[in-house]
């Protein structure tokens, strides 16, 4: 039998899990647990420098604690959060925000605003990806290795869960299936009450000015809400059905270019001047590309708004970038309640 340790749990760490400190000073981190919460737990992995365990019991609950609504939490591997009650979420990604940013950024000197709350913390979902295998359709269980037989998830919308038991239904060989609410061309934010929500806010930051480059533009969610705040826009996307969409409905000032933004970047930053100038960045979860970063050391503008959904890349790209610009401004927007995940919007201003 694994051996089974007292713990009181003082920090959430970005991704979900717990932290305590054994009797030893080892560092051990636990799924399902509350910063102040005393729990018994069970050791299942020994590293060198931390353990890892699952939560036998809970011997002093936190007032945070609530009861998870979905029958799948704990087992599958898509929220990490439900047992929390949603303003102590806000609140733990408010916290793992800063965190990162110091660790990683090596920041001291910023503030991050309070989380911009999701208007439905459940049922929010735009789409979600299923697999099938053996004939059990859903998703993978917090292992990763094995796929659960899921029938209706909590945070998709209502849409997505019929289009889910309609896919069931077909009983579906294996493979990996998307479910959508809705055809989109290009990327699509996955919950649209909280798109809405950063669409102002990145709208709000950019301001208005001479030129704006809109870097990973898709087709156009940002660039075509800040057409108007700007006598010129540049949207750079490697994605051609995306640029394609983002070509329709266009203004005599925007341009769309298709292909690798790593190449395209050089010559758009080449256009910028003396006058008010905005780079927006929203590149995937792996963030900048080195010549990317090297790009816009190289020919800075005055002000970059960078959007993320990986603190970790994000810090990391802020401290490159740190040389030339000063971070203002960090807004973290809970795109995916239930979830460990966030969304940040970022403001450097040329020093």
């Amino acid at each position: 039998m694994s051996k089974e340790v007292e713990l009181e749990i003082k920090d959430l760490a970005y991704g979900g899990q717990g932290v305590g400190r054994t009797e030893e000073g080892k560092v051990c981190f636990v799924a399902d647990v509350i910063p102040g919460e005393k729990v018994v737990v069970r050791m299942i992995r020994e590293k060198r420098d931390f353990s890892e365990a699952e939560l036998v019991e809970v011997q002093e609950a936190s007032q945070d604690r609530v009861v998870p609504p979905c029958e799948y939490f704990g087992r599958c591997g898509g929220c990490a959060y439900q047992h929390l009650a949603y303003p102590a979420q806000l609140l733990a990604k408010w916290n793992q925000v800063g965190v990162a940013l110091r660790r990683i950024g090596g920041f001291s000197d910023f503030e991050v605003q309070p989380v911009v709350p999701a208007p439905q913390p459940y049922y929010y979902r735009n789409r979600i990806t299923v697999h099938t295998r053996e004939g059990i359709t859903g998703f993978y269980d917090r292992s990763g290795r094995r796929v659960m037989d899921i029938r209706r998830c909590l945070i998709a919308s209502e849409p997505v869960n019929q289009a889910l038991a309609e896919y069931r239904g077909r009983r579906p060989f294996d493979g990996v299936r998307t479910l959508s609410s809705g055809e989109s061309t290009g990327f699509r934010q996955t919950n649209d009450s909280v798109a809405i929500l950063l669409l102002e806010e990145v709208a709000k930051q950019a301001g208005c000015g001479k030129l704006l480059i809109d870097a990973y533009c898709g087709s156009g969610f940002f660039a075509k809400r800040l057409r108007g705040q700007f006598e010129q826009v540049i949207g750079l996307e490697w994605n051609e059905r995306a640029v394609a969409a983002a070509k329709t409905d266009l203004l005599p000032n925007e341009t769309y270019l298709q292909g690798d933004v790593s190449e395209l970047l050089p010559s758009a930053l080449a256009q910028v001047g003396d006058d008010a100038s905005v780079l927006l960045v929203d590149p995937p979860a792996q963030g900048l590309a080195p010549q990317v970063v090297r790009s816009i050391l190289e020919q800075p503008c005055k002000r970059i708004v960078s959007v993320s959904c990986n603190i970790a890349t994000l810090a990391r790209d802020l401290k490159k970038l740190a040389p030339l610009y000063e971070l203002t401004t960090v807004i973290p927007l809970d795109m995916f309640p239930q979830t460990a995940e966030i969304e940040i919007v970022a403001v450097l201003e040329q020093r």
